[in-house]
């Protein structure tokens, strides 16, 4: 199934995307897509509500789409993790995944404008294939049966400014936590219709010139030993996000390739995951 929420900006409602492009309002049967849905199996009744009929018909051309899923209580990120991003940026292949944390107040939809963070001069895309987890994992016993933890699978554009990153002293948080800085959606691909996460096409253009172009076979860490690592260090709850990390492309170590300037346009997709389109404002 394709889980969408549509609507304002905080009075997104639940709906399903069928594969004939229809979409459903389920806001009459599911609250929200949040932590209780995934794990009080709302996933399965769902798919039985919507295979029924019966749901009312909304018109998605004329409706804001919202973030796949509501207030995460965390957005887990993982950096460096493909082998060619490494290399462009000049660091070496990381012997465990880098990880830091992106507030979820971040959290807009695919098409809402991104805002360029004051004093900033380095605002930078990173294209990311996003997991959505379906159940609670804490010291899972092995990354074999990781997978079964996942709800599904969306885009997110990791938006970075690289001088509050980078030459800002601390961590990394200051230039990945700006308001806007995690757009995602536009859906929810549930994970049994993904059998091989290892196998996304990632694409990514600002202004119309393509900058990334990349496959999660590239990953240096797939998601299933992701999802067991990170369920080591932290709890990951239903409904969390994991960012699983960036394709080669992103302004940073491209002298040549301009950091993001307002008017600027990025358009994102992936393969069976949808399409985004942000314009770039100031803040």
């Amino acid at each position: 199934m394709r889980l969408l929420r549509v609507g304002d900006f905080g009075s997104e409602r639940p709906a399903v995307l069928l594969e004939d492009n229809r979409l459903l309002d389920c806001s009459k049967i599911v609250g929200e897509y949040d932590s209780s849905f995934f794990t009080n199996g709302g996933l399965d009744e769902l798919a039985s509500s919507a295979a029924s009929g019966g749901l009312p018909e909304l018109d998605i051309s004329a409706l804001r789409i919202g973030a796949p899923v509501a207030k995460p209580e965390k957005i887990v990120c993982v950096g460096l993790n493909y082998t060619d991003h490494a290399a462009e940026t000049g660091a070496d292949i990381p012997k465990e995944p880098i990880l830091f944390l992106k507030v979820p107040g971040t959290l807009i939809g695919p098409n809402d404008n991104v805002n360029i963070p004051r004093t900033s001069t380095k605002t930078d895309w990173e294209i990311e294939l996003a997991v959505v987890m379906g159940r609670r994992a804490h010291y899972l016993a092995a990354a074999d049966d990781a997978l079964g933890y996942v709800a599904g699978y969306s885009i997110s554009n990791d938006v970075s400014e690289r001088s509050f990153q980078l030459e800002r002293g601390g961590t990394w948080d200051k230039g990945k936590g700006c308001a806007t800085f995690n757009p995602c959606g536009p859906w929810l691909l549930t994970a049994d219709e993904v059998p091989d996460p290892q196998n996304i096409g990632l694409r990514l253009s600002v202004n119309g010139v393509e900058r990334q172009n990349g496959s999660t076979a590239n990953m240096v860490f797939s998601v299933e030993f992701l999802v067991w690592y990170i369920s080591q260090f932290m709890v990951l709850e239903a409904g969390d996000i994991i960012n699983t990390g960036t394709p080669a492309g992103v302004s940073l170590g491209n002298d040549h390739i301009d950091f993001l300037s307002p008017g600027d346009v990025m358009e994102l997709e992936a393969d069976r995951l949808g399409s985004q389109r942000q314009v770039l404002k100031s803040a």
